[in-house]
């Protein structure tokens, strides 16, 4: 536990550290997958401990990166109507855009709006008991249902090009190299949060709970739990996430699209938590961190290829390396234990 604690201590040291030792190119990258990661550990608490296996997280990444991107919209447009509502012929700012001119109201929304909608999704699901892939593909249906709205409502959403062409971020530029280490920071520090919070959940009593709705439902519903009240809970955090990571992709990226939040991201959400260990949480960070990079890497110097050596990548570590990355660790650490173990006990022998 000590020599966990250690590692997790220096692995967020050395993001902090980022800034001093990478490019201003591959810091931008890191600070997406960052947020990538922040998605990946609210699919580790809802999949790995609670069995709860969500292929529509995308939507949820989507609302928190709209909000953002609403406020970053009005504040370039300096009191105008933002340029793709008057390609569309629109008069006047929609009365629910208003709002989002305060930042405040922004950072807000990002983070309730898609934990309501997740909590609404996930009581009148769980409460008819419907669980496993019938969740699943009833979740994908939602993703599907958002992205056409999303798509449809071009003079409201930007359309298929979303909404982009953001200048500054609470009166700074975001094009300052200083804007955006001080964002990669923030990002950092949030990740950080979200992952102690975490941990600090499914070591406690709940984490117990959550794992025993996994393994057996109706065994912990006969000993006096209801089992709805605790998976509404955990999606809806895991959609909070989501939400604040979708805003902190807005504000590194500076663009956001119907096609983010469409069924291929929330599947590679799911993805990043499967080949990091979705039974860790720190599995499930290195995981986005792991298979973003190897996306980066492979599109970057394999552009014909990376489609496939990305997918070969995936299918040996679900072959091979079934409990991915954190399963790795925790094998080493297990023959390390063994071998110490070992010594000792021969050491005793020759003593006596």
């Amino acid at each position: 536990m000590v020599n966990k604690r250690w590692g997790y201590w220096l692995f967020f040291v050395a993001l902090f550290l980022a800034p001093f030792y990478l490019t201003e190119f591959r810091l931008s990258l890191l600070g997406k997958f960052l947020c990538f990661a922040i998605v990946a550990v609210g699919i580790s608490l809802i999949w790995g401990y609670t069995g709860i296996l969500s292929l529509g997280h995308g939507v949820y990444f989507g609302l928190g990166a709209y909000c953002m991107a609403m406020y970053l919209k009005l504040e370039a447009s300096r009191g105008h109507l933002p340029d793709f509502m008057e390609w569309s012929g629109v008069r006047e700012l929609p009365w629910f855009w208003k709002p989002f001119a305060h930042p405040v109201v922004a950072v807000i929304a990002a983070i309730v709006l898609p934990t309501l909608l997740a909590a609404l999704l996930s009581y009148l699901t769980f409460k008819n008991r419907i669980k496993g892939v019938y969740f699943s593909l009833l979740s994908q249906a939602v993703v599907v249902v958002f992205v056409t709205l999303f798509i449809g409502k071009q003079e409201w959403t930007g359309g298929t090009n979303g909404l982009t062409n953001f200048s500054t971020v609470f009166g700074f530029s975001l094009s300052s190299p200083l804007t955006q280490i001080v964002l990669y920071w923030l990002t950092a520090a949030v990740l950080a949060l979200i992952f102690v919070m975490t941990r600090r959940l499914t070591t406690g009593r709940l984490g117990k709970v959550l794992i025993a709705i996994r393994d057996a439902e109706n065994r912990v519903r006969f000993l006096g739990f209801n089992p709805t009240v605790y998976k509404v809970f955990v999606y809806s955090l895991s959609a909070a996430f989501a939400g604040v990571a979708g805003a902190l992709f807005v504000l590194q990226v500076g663009l956001i699209s119907p096609e983010m939040m469409g069924i291929i991201p929330s599947i590679e959400m799911v993805l990043w938590a499967a080949v990091g260990g979705r039974h860790s949480l720190m599995g499930a960070i290195m995981g986005a961190i792991v298979m973003n990079t190897a996306k980066s890497f492979l599109s970057e110097n394999y552009p014909d290829l990376w489609l496939l050596l990305l997918g070969a990548l995936f299918v040996v570590v679900v072959l091979f390396v079934p409990k991915g990355l954190a399963g790795i660790y925790e094998s080493l650490a297990a023959v390390r234990i063994k071998a110490k173990r070992g010594h000792e006990r021969e050491a005793r022998v020759d003593v006596s």
